[in-house]
């Protein structure tokens, strides 16, 4: 039987990491701000007072230091899940993330375990900057034996944390902010989920648009838009960062006669859209009949001032130019960039976004 609720992504989260601490016994919370007045943006509102001190808990400015505790913790049997509210401070714990959490299944024959969640928040808003928006996704999902997800759906992070969670091994999880507010369905009954394979969100047969965390919201406002002018586009999520689904984005392209645009909210030199393209080409390489787009950020530091970041997001509009170039319906170009246009700063998701950044 469905158990179907309607929630915001955030709000999933939360969901997940309450009825996880109910399920594991040994599962600590740990983070900067985990405890205090703004919770993480709200996902770990209530845990404390729920769980306690000892399960639900701050930690200090010592993230390398922090992280190497937690392993210590996941190798004496317990499931820590530690939460850095920006992924720009996990550059911190690389050491410990790359060196010790990714290896130790490896370098002791899976006679020992690492079941650790590292939770990170990217994203963009209010003039967070160059040191606090960073998209460095593609750059851990290159870590043998560290598994990345990016969940976009409120469905997919409640069911991928729990399944994080549930992991013997280290699992980097990663939500986009501006996700954080986006309702969706959450069936708590459906069967537990893989850490594993793209989600097709929207079908279609004229193009593939294959898209990373909140581009793939983007994307989904592109072929909605396209849709009214007689464009069909289909939308795949790639919701799992290592490993990519590969064969979705092939299936898809024999339905849309191997048209395919990737776009990834990352800079292009970082994209794991490149890294797509190569495995796509490697194990499909007719599966492509016409040269695929890529739509990524620039290759500059991330902008603190509204007026230059209006200059360095790309969004709908562009998939949706890009998509027309590549089906040969410029003429429409205008009217349908007309219709995504918004008068919204380019670092504000909706008017109904009022912060904390």
């Amino acid at each position: 039987m469905r158990d179907l609720k309607m929630m915001t992504y955030g709000e999933a989260i939360r969901e997940a990491l309450d009825d996880a601490l109910a399920q594991f016994p040994d599962m600590l919370l740990i983070g900067e701000g985990v405890p205090d007045p703004k919770t993480i943006f709200g996902t770990t509102q209530g845990l404390r007072e729920k769980y306690g001190a000892e399960r639900v808990l701050d930690m200090p400015l010592a993230e390398n230091g922090m992280t190497g505790i937690c392993i210590g913790a996941a190798l004496a049997g317990m499931r820590p899940v530690l939460v850095h509210q920006r992924i720009d401070f996990a550059l911190l714990s690389v050491d410990q993330l790359v060196n010790n959490a990714a290896k130790w299944h490896y370098m002791f024959d899976g006679q020992q375990k690492v079941p650790l969640v590292i939770r990170v928040i990217i994203g963009r808003g209010w003039g967070q900057g160059p040191q606090h928006s960073q998209s460095l996704q593609a750059m851990f999902a290159q870590v043998p034996g560290l598994k990345v997800v990016m969940p976009t759906t409120a469905g997919d992070a409640y069911h991928f944390m729990l399944a994080a969670i549930a992991d013997n091994n280290p699992v980097l999880f990663i939500e986009h902010r501006w996700l954080h507010h986006i309702i969706g369905e959450v069936d708590k009954q459906a069967p537990a989920a893989g850490l594993d394979g793209a989600a097709v969100m929207r079908e279609g047969r004229d193009v593939t648009l294959a898209a990373f965390s909140h581009m793939s919201i983007e994307a989904l406002k592109a072929a909605t838009t396209l849709a009214e002018h007689g464009i069909d586009a289909e939308v795949l999520d790639m919701r799992c960062v290592s490993a990519l689904d590969i064969e979705s984005v092939a299936a898809s392209l024999a339905k849309t006669g191997g048209k395919l645009l990737i776009a990834d909210c990352a800079p292009e030199m970082a994209s794991s859209g490149h890294q797509l393209l190569s495995k796509l080409v490697l194990a499909h390489g007719d599966s492509l009949k016409q040269a695929p787009r890529l739509i990524v950020y620039p290759n500059h530091p991330v902008p603190t001032s509204h007026y230059v970041a209006n200059h360095y997001y790309p969004g709908a509009e562009q998939i949706a130019s890009a998509v027309l170039e590549m089906l040969g319906r410029s003429e429409l170009t205008a009217s349908v960039i007309g219709a995504l246009q918004s008068d919204l700063p380019k670092d504000q998701p909706d008017r109904s976004f009022v912060g904390p950044f």
